[in-house]
């Protein structure tokens, strides 16, 4: 008797073994979220969400050959720095300024500029989907602040030149330059660099092989932006005079919103 009133019980509750159920999921995808991104500090990501969706939906290759960030060429790490995220070794995973500084620029109309940082960027590529909705927007803000938390601004930037789509199929700084140039990551020159890093915003549209007009007058822009920032390095001194120069921007912009 005492057996059936247990299973009339249960039975009466189907709301309740959903919701247990149901946040038993939550918590799992929870602690996923977190042991990745502290894993990936030492485990180089083997495939991402972008390559699997390509290779699904339009039956794209993947060419990828992962290498460490000594074996690929500084100019590829400085254009990164000068084309996509000025302020990559200060920030902390968002780059307010810039994001105020897109805000404005809307604002007087415009052409609409990215602020996504190279963290930013780096967590959207290894853990998430392309798009634009807000759920995806939410997903890269939380994997940016774990990536930041977990890993070092090298180890970003290394994963960040692994993984990014250079091509149709195409992903890392080590496959585009076998792809376009025939030749290892290690030994791009600066104008290669440039323009392979000037093809980010579309790399399915265009070629640093073939480059366009559009294409040439990038890269020289990039190329001549990274001779103004000066070489990239990931000791501990350069990441704290770029902290230092950064914090005072950061007050010059504050005394000019005061004014």
């Amino acid at each position: 008797m005492p057996k059936k009133k247990s299973k009339a019980k249960q039975s009466k509750n189907p709301m309740k073994r959903f919701f247990v159920g149901l946040g038993k999921v939550l918590l799992i995808l929870f602690v996923i979220s977190i042991v990745l991104p502290l894993a990936y500090r030492w485990i180089n990501p083997p495939v991402t969400p972008l390559m699997l969706i390509r290779k699904v939906k339009n039956d794209a290759p993947i060419e990828k050959e992962w290498r460490d960030i000594e074996e690929i060429s500084h100019h590829m790490v400085d254009c990164a720095v000068a084309s996509e995220d000025n302020n990559f070794l200060s920030h902390r995973g968002f780059d307010w300024g810039a994001v105020q500084k897109a805000i404005d620029e809307k604002k007087k109309g415009k052409r609409e500029r990215g602020a996504s940082t190279i963290s930013q960027q780096t967590a959207k590529n290894v853990f998430l989907w392309p798009g634009h909705s807000w759920v995806r927007k939410a997903g890269e803000v939380y994997f940016t602040f774990w990536i930041e938390t977990f890993w070092s601004k090298e180890r970003i930037m290394e994963v960040y030149l692994n993984v990014i789509e250079m091509g149709n199929g195409i992903y890392g700084a080590e496959a585009a330059a076998q792809h376009y140039f025939h030749k290892p990551a290690s030994k791009l020159s600066l104008r290669e660099s440039a323009l392979i890093t000037a093809c980010y915003p579309a790399p399915l549209r265009w070629n640093p092989a073939k480059p366009t007009g559009y294409l040439n007058k990038r890269a020289g822009q990039i190329s001549s932006l990274t001779t103004k920032i000066g070489r990239i390095k990931f000791d501990e001194e350069s990441i704290a005079k770029a902290k230092e120069r950064y914090a005072k921007r950061k007050t010059e912009w504050y005394e000019l919103d005061l004014k």
